[in-house]
């Protein structure tokens, strides 16, 4: 059965986060949906307009195997004052599903209690924020359990070939890295 993520984009989402992200999951033939909170059209940090496959209301019941948050300041303060947002982090962690944030994205999951007692990272600005969990300031990726955090833009090809290798296999991350001729 193929896997399936979910992108979560709002206003003001980081561009490169969201992405590499999106490229690299499909190199994957991982299916990927690209979901907005209100409009199909969504501007990004530096105005970018990526036009989504749904809105967060009308997502098609897929089981989706990974929830994604890309950052981006405004697009992460947009999504953690969306309860449609909120709601569907919280149905992914209470099934049991992978939670990937990167860069700011992860002080959404701190504020919704899920990094509690968990090893994370993120953008380095935002880590006194990320106070109940154990940061890991060296890591550019961090897995722990079903959660994946990243610190940002630069890091955002390697967050993308770790999601490959969670939800595929290693296998399938060396072939995407070969393909890319990536270096990391």
């Amino acid at each position: 059965m193929s896997k399936r993520a979910l992108i979560l984009l709002a206003d003001g989402f980081e561009e490169i986060e969201a992405i590499a992200v999106i490229d690299i999951l499909r190199r994957a033939e991982i299916k990927v949906a690209i979901t907005s909170l209100d409009f199909k059209l969504v501007a990004s940090a530096r105005k970018m307009m990526i036009k989504t496959d749904y809105l967060i209301e009308t997502l098609p019941d897929y089981e989706f195997d990974m929830l994604v948050l890309p950052g981006g300041s405004e697009g992460v303060k947009n999504l953690e004052e969306s309860e449609g947002a909120k709601s569907l982090i919280r149905r992914f962690e209470a099934e049991g599903k992978y939670v990937a944030a990167i860069c700011a994205a992860p002080l959404i999951l701190e504020h919704m209690g899920f990094l509690k007692g968990k090893k994370a990272t993120s953008y380095p600005g935002i880590a006194a924020e990320l106070k109940s969990c154990e940061y890991q300031a060296n890591s550019t990726v961090v897995v722990d359990g079903k959660l994946i955090t990243s610190q940002g833009p630069a890091t955002a090809i390697e967050f993308a070939l770790t999601l490959v290798e969670v939800l595929k296999s290693k296998e399938a991350r060396t072939a995407i890295e070969t393909a890319i001729i990536y270096k990391g």
